[in-house]
């Protein structure tokens, strides 16, 4: 054991730490959430995008409804009816088959939740007809969550670009005049401290009559920061204990991701939302293949899940 304690560095062996201690693991309690990134293009590149976002970046290719419908026949075998289903990207409304997967969904009975910048792709109109149709058919069965970083132009576009603020803010009032349910997604550490930031986006939103509660944790969601430079402690068995917290308060503990890497032929189960090119947190192929527990064994483990306490879910 002293040998592994010398040569293991930080997040090198999912079993156990550098220094020696067994490693956190997550079990798998069932589907709370089961996401689907729809690919990594984007409009923009933003400059700090966890998942590399961007106009070129196709690494995960665009999903498809027939992609998409096995893991839908999958939930209803294994009795996960009803749940909540994520739409995540790169930006979810430039996949050409985005309206057929979200209907597809809707009418297997679940809700949707879906991230997006709310910026061109989401504002063409056979988007915007297609969102209309989707929110009569199935009402209070979605859920648009708005990426905006700051609810400052000047702050918010240092993250995403000239105009960005604007663009994002236009598509934000067309959702709350047409009665979208809504969610915002902003960024804690570019906030002056939360209950600022509250404000903020309070004066914003009454500004623009968008009907968003600030202080509602899931109509506004601050999240921590995942920066790959950071040094955060591993989290061990004993960490439980000492932060007083459940391996169950997770998000691994019952979420999932559906991606399609590029030239492959099927779509791959990914452990985390956070971690989508990362090997060691592939789990196969099949939602079954997926229900495997999970090692703590990356940095954004500690300072977005444990130590942050955040989760991508509703």
């Amino acid at each position: 054991m002293d040998g592994l304690i010398h040569t293991l560095g930080k997040f090198d062996d999912p079993r156990i730490t550098a220094d020696g201690q067994d490693r956190a693991h997550v079990e798998y309690t069932g589907t709370k959430t089961l996401w689907f990134n729809t690919g990594t293009l984007c409009n923009i590149e933003c400059a700090n995008c966890y998942i590399e976002s961007s106009p070129t970046n196709d690494r995960l290719v665009y999903l498809t409804k027939s992609d998409v419908l096995p893991y839908l026949d999958e939930l209803e075998l294994a009795g996960e009816q009803g749940i909540e289903i994520g739409i995540t990207g790169g930006e979810p409304f430039m996949a050409p088959d985005i309206l057929d997967i979200l209907e597809a969904i809707l009418k297997h009975g679940h809700s949707l939740l879906i991230l997006t910048n709310a910026m061109k792709p989401m504002m063409r109109e056979r988007i915007q007809n297609g969102l209309l149709r989707l929110n009569t058919l199935f009402p209070d069965k979605m859920i648009l969550r708005v990426s905006m970083d700051h609810f400052t132009a000047v702050t918010h576009d240092i993250e995403r670009g000239t105009g960005s603020f604007q663009a994002t803010l236009t598509g934000l009032i067309w959702l709350s005049d047409n009665n979208f349910q809504l969610a915002v997604a902003g960024r804690l550490n570019m906030q002056e401290d939360e209950a600022t930031g509250r404000r903020g986006y309070d004066h914003l939103f009454s500004k623009h009559n968008i009907n968003i509660d600030v202080n509602d944790p899931v109509q506004l969601v601050l999240f921590p920061e995942m920066e790959v430079d950071k040094d955060p402690p591993e989290i061990t068995t004993a960490c439980w204990g000492i932060l007083n917290k459940s391996p169950n308060s997770v998000m691994c503990s019952n979420q999932r991701m559906v991606v399609k890497f590029k030239g492959d032929k099927s779509p791959s189960v990914m452990a985390c939302t956070l971690l989508p090119y990362d090997v060691q947190f592939n789990l196969g192929r099949t939602l079954a293949e997926g229900r495997k527990d999970v090692s703590l064994n990356h940095p954004f483990c500690a300072t977005f899940c444990v130590l942050g306490g955040a989760s991508c879910s509703a």
